[in-house]
């Protein structure tokens, strides 16, 4: 696999990944000018709703956890360069996230609605917070590595791939897992939680 290819695949599965999560992010919203959202259905029969909502869920954990794992990185990367690893990763990370907010089942009843306009835009405002801090903590940790675009540059260029760091800069002096905490502030603040939100 030629090393041009591997960078036009890099920036395929870039743009496919961050499409996916960017259609995610507003999919959680509920923004009303979208096609398909996460309460623009009526809900169905409950059984089949959350058989097939646990079914993707379970499909997205196990593609984030079985890539994850180095054992499985080494047989991978014997098929494929390693450069192009990550962004397989980012690839197919991106694709099950549009297949989630395609496939999501709608399932009747609301947590809670808040109607007054203030207090709308206060959550609002939380579920932006809370996405912006989870891509904030990207870039604070290498956005580039994480979304495999550095290893692909990286192969380009013939230079080896940097050992990993931690980094304790910025976001991670205040808080452990500024990522992980970003994306729970944006799936639950909320003006509504609906039951189809609240399990996802």
């Amino acid at each position: 696999m030629s090393r041009i290819f591997v960078l036009l695949y890099g920036l395929f599965s870039y743009v496919v990944g961050l499409g996916g999560l960017v259609y995610f992010i507003l999919f959680v919203g509920g923004w009303s000018f979208l096609p398909l959202h996460i309460d623009s259905s009526a809900p169905g029969p409950l059984g089949r709703g959350l058989l097939i909502n646990v079914a993707l869920i379970v499909l997205f954990g196990l593609q984030h956890s079985v890539m994850a794992r180095p054992a499985f990185k080494r047989r991978f990367t014997q098929s494929i360069p390693r450069a192009a690893e990550r962004s397989t990763y980012v690839l197919l990370s991106g694709i099950l996230m549009l297949v989630i907010c395609l496939f999501w089942q709608p399932l009747a009843g609301v947590l809670w609605h808040v109607e007054n306009p203030i207090g709308q835009i206060i959550l609002t405002g939380g579920y932006l917070f809370g996405w912006a801090f989870a891509v904030v903590s990207t870039f604070v940790i290498n956005h580039f590595e994480l979304f495999g675009l550095q290893q692909i540059y990286l192969n380009l260029r013939n230079k080896p791939e940097p050992a990993p760091f931690f980094t304790d800069r910025f976001l991670y002096k205040l808080v452990r897992h500024p990522l992980q905490l970003g994306i729970l502030i944006g799936l639950w603040v909320t003006p509504t939680m609906s039951m189809s939100h609240l399990f996802l």
